[in-house]
């Protein structure tokens, strides 16, 4: 859809754009309150919007869409070249901007970036909505090939009884994978039971394992059924299974040859039927070598494995990620739903996250918090990123030298960024702080001067007495 008030211009964009992109259809509006209407009732993919009209400012139909619809791709066209205006339209959502008059080929470009983009958005939100109606899948949010093929060996194992091993970095959602394999198996009517092996006193889990009879050392005063039958007819998940004391591996592997256990204190074994599930973060293969692992439980725990890949394996599933934590920070502290700006989530897709989805998770509630606007632009990705690990600790490069293909979008909004800040400094310093007049020489109003001062954290008083020139 193009909505701008110049009737030439729309006729002659609805001849040659059909042309020029392929299968697609041109809708033209020149009333915004048409045009608003028109997406209100039926969806478009992209819309072409002019900043400058008469019955409605083009700013104005950008949040008004935007409510609507949060993911649609908007293009701002702008006769007046202003930047202040354009990184305003981008921090309210916009995608792009191009500047009359423009070139077709330019703007052809333009907009087959923004239809594909409108096309991927598109695709991850159905997939992502087809998984959360999967229910031992509603935790899972990723939809690349690599998430894809542990959906796949999940629901493989799920049926069957094997002992399956999942292995995978710290923070990369081994229990949840575990979960999923229990909720899809013949043992979920029954509760999975899990056991963290580090966070029990070694003195005690054998009693946590396996149970105890009253009087069978000091304190137990009462019999213990124990967590293996506890899990009978259903599912034991040994979470951290590398850090299981020596001493208790012993006691596992007969357990698990003889699918029986002996309670302490105990003179009878007890039978029971329960699926092992593993997950650890460790290399137990260098475990066995330095003799702290048991080879032949390793066997038996690894009959089958299934590995939670890092977020550096899935970059393409960060995006969805992301949304997906910022919905729930959103609900959590009762806020107003925010969003994040196309540069902001590039951002987060070319940063290392060695803690994985945890870290990214964590490192969304912090932006959250911190952000009082409702779009999060990578102004505040950066800040909370310095906060976090320091000035130019594990951050993306940020000049063309470091990343020679920089993503479009975040390179422009870096410079705009960085070229805004300089600008207000300057124009304070010159002012003496009186902000008053620094709007005026800005061509700015006062608020809208103001808003770009809190969003780039710079203070009035800071420049008070620095100038006569006011």
């Amino acid at each position: 859809m193009i909505i701008d008030d110049e009737e030439d211009m729309l006729h002659g964009l609805s001849r040659i754009l059909p042309q020029e992109l392929d299968r697609v259809q041109v809708e033209t509006h020149s009333s915004a309150l048409r045009g608003l209407e028109h997406i209100r009732q039926q969806p478009v993919d992209v819309l072409l919007l002019d900043i400058r009209m008469p019955e409605m400012d083009g700013l104005d139909v950008l949040s008004a869409v935007k409510e609507m619809d949060p993911w649609l791709t908007v293009v701002m066209i702008t006769a007046y070249g202003s930047i202040e205006t354009a990184v305003e339209a981008i921090k309210r959502g916009a995608y792009d901007f191009i500047t009359k008059p423009f070139e077709i080929p330019d703007l052809v470009l333009v907009l087959n970036k923004a239809l594909e983009r409108s096309q991927l958005i598109r695709e991850n939100l159905n997939l992502r909505k087809k998984v959360s109606e999967s229910t031992p899948f509603a935790d899972f949010v990723g939809q690349s090939p690599t998430m894809r093929r542990l959906y796949d060996g999940i629901q493989a194992l799920a049926p069957t009884d094997y002992s399956v091993l999942i292995r995978g970095e710290s923070g990369t959602g081994k229990e949840l994978a575990a979960r999923a394999l229990h909720n899809l198996s013949r043992r979920s009517s029954r509760r999975m039971v899990a056991v963290n092996c580090p966070a029990i006193p070694e003195h005690l889990l054998e009693s946590e394992l396996f149970g105890h009879k009253k009087g069978a050392f000091t304190g137990a005063d009462q019999d213990h059924a124990g967590m293996f039958l506890e899990a009978d007819k259903s599912t034991l998940l040994l979470d951290e299974v590398g850090d299981l004391p020596v001493s208790i591996q012993t006691k596992m592997l007969r357990a698990l040859q003889e699918g029986e256990i002996r309670p302490l204190g105990g003179h009878k074994p007890r039978k029971v039927d329960v699926r092992i599930i593993s997950c650890t973060n460790q290399d137990l293969e260098a475990k066995i070598k330095s003799r702290t692992f048991r080879e032949d439980l390793y066997y038996r725990l690894n009959v089958v494995t299934l590995r939670a890949p890092s977020l550096s394996e899935i970059q393409e599933d960060i995006p969805l990620l992301a949304d997906h934590f910022l919905r729930a920070v959103c609900r959590e502290l009762e806020l107003p739903l925010k969003r994040f700006s196309l540069a902001a989530v590039q951002s987060m897709m070319h940063r290392s996250w060695p803690g994985n989805v945890r870290e990214l998770q964590n490192f969304v509630r912090r932006v959250v918090l911190f952000s009082p606007d409702e779009e999060i632009g990578l102004a505040e990705i950066r800040s909370a990123a310095d906060s976090l690990y320091g000035a130019n600790e594990r951050s993306e490069p940020d000049s063309y030298e470091n990343k020679p293909f920089e993503p479009y979008l975040q390179a422009k909004e870096g410079l705009v960024e960085k070229f805004t800040g300089e600008y207000v400094s300057r124009l304070l310093q010159h002012t003496g702080g009186n902000v008053t007049r620094a709007s005026e020489i800005a061509g700015l109003s006062r608020t809208a001067l103001q808003k770009i001062m809190r969003r780039q954290g710079i203070r009035s008083h800071d420049f008070r007495g620095s100038s006569a020139g006011n």
